[in-house]
C-alpha cells in the first residue's frame, strides 16, 4: 500500500498544492514559477523515487521568497503525513553525492524532532536564474520544521553554485528515501526505544 501525503496551503501570498507518494517511481509534476527550484524539486522526486506533484502560484511580482518558502513548508507537511506512524521504516538515512567539483553529505533521522545543521561554501554566486542561493538553507529549515525530522547537510567544498545546490537536493533525496523505506527485518516494529517517533 502506498504512503501518500497531500497538503494544500493558501495565504494572501501563495497557493500551494503538494502531493507525495513515498512508494512511487520518481514521477514528478512540478510548477512553482521558479525554474531552478522546479529543477531541484524534480531531483528530490526522481532520486528519492517519490512520486511528487507540486503546484504553486505565488507573488513572484515581489520576489521568489514566499513561493519558495511556502512550497517547502507544504512539502514538509506532506512528507510527514505520508510517513504515517513510521512503523517498520529504517528511520535513519545518509548519502554522499558528488556533482563535478562539489560534494554534499546528508544524514537524516525521521525522529519527530525538527533540527537542522547546514553548512555550504562561503562566497557562492548570489543567484541561479531567479533563485536566490541563500534560500537553500531556508528551504531546508522550512521542510524540517514541518516534516519534524533531524537533518544534517554539509557541503565541504564546491565552486559552481548550481552544482553546490543540486548535489544537496540529490543527496537529500537519497537520504530521505533510505530512511523512509520499509525495513523487511523490522515489520511491525517502531524504530524507537521510546515507543514514539
Amino acid at each position: 500500500m502506498s504512503r501518500l501525503g497531500r497538503v494544500e496551503r493558501t495565504t494572501k501570498e501563495t497557493s500551494v498544492l503538494v502531493e507525495i507518494d513515498l512508494d512511487g517511481t520518481g514521477k514528478t509534476d512540478i510548477s512553482t514559477g521558479v525554474g531552478f527550484y522546479d529543477h531541484m524539486l524534480d531531483q528530490l522526486g526522481r532520486h528519492g523515487l517519490f512520486d511528487l506533484t507540486v503546484k504553486t502560484d505565488g507573488d513572484l511580482h515581489i520576489d521568489s521568497h514566499h513561493t519558495i518558502e511556502d512550497t517547502a513548508l507544504a512539502l514538509g507537511a506532506a512528507f510527514r503525513q505520508a510517513l504515517g506512524d513510521k512503523v517498520g521504516i529504517y528511520r535513519f538515512g545518509n548519502c554522499t553525492v558528488p556533482l563535478d567539483e562539489s560534494l554534499a553529505q546528508v544524514t537524516v533521522d525521521l525522529s519527530g524532532r525538527p533540527y537542522l545543521v547546514h553548512t555550504e561554501p562561503e562566497g557562492m554566486a548570489p543567484m541561479i536564474g531567479s533563485y536566490d542561493t541563500t534560500m537553500t538553507r531556508h528551504i531546508l529549515e522550512s521542510f524540517v520544521a514541518q516534516a519534524a525530522i533531524a537533518l544534517h547537510v554539509h557541503v565541504p567544498y564546491g565552486r559552481n553554485a548550481h552544482h553546490i545546490v543540486e548535489c544537496q537536493f540529490k543527496a537529500l533525496a537519497r537520504a530521505l528515501r533510505y530512511a523512509s523505506e520499509r525495513d523487511p527485518r523490522a515489520a511491525g516494529i517502531l524504530p524507537s526505544t521510546k515507543g514514539a517517533l
